[in-house]
């Protein structure tokens, strides 16, 4: 019996181990745009409660910073504008370039105390 080698007898294994970075660079890509999903949804939910303090007369940059989890309250800007409040919130990255570079605002209105 003659076995006959073929070329392509390793191809498969190639292709594979080629293919692992694209599919690690794949997987951070779909993580990083999830965590900036996330940011935006704290940062809706921190714009709103600053704007409901501010209807109810109390300030509204502490009552945004309690309204986010604890290590988010470092990488949050608040700004108050007549009964608009402005949040600015830096998305968290697994990757330490991008880190800084990304960040989610949203805004809410309400009418302040007493107007």
């Amino acid at each position: 019996m003659v076995w006959a080698v073929s070329r392509e007898s390793g191809q498969a294994a190639v292709e594979a181990v080629a293919a692992i970075p694209l599919l690690l660079l794949a997987g951070a890509v779909a993580l990083q745009l999830l965590l900036a999903g996330y940011a935006v949804v704290l940062a809706d939910g921190a714009a709103e409660a600053g704007a409901l303090a501010l209807a109810a007369g109390r300030p509204a940059k502490p009552a945004a910073g309690k309204a986010l989890p604890g290590w988010a309250e470092e990488d949050l800007e608040v700004a108050v504008r007549g009964g608009e409040v402005t949040v600015r919130l830096r998305a968290p990255s697994p990757l330490p370039g991008l880190a800084g570079a990304l960040a989610v605002t949203s805004s809410a209105f309400a009418r302040p105390a007493g107007r």
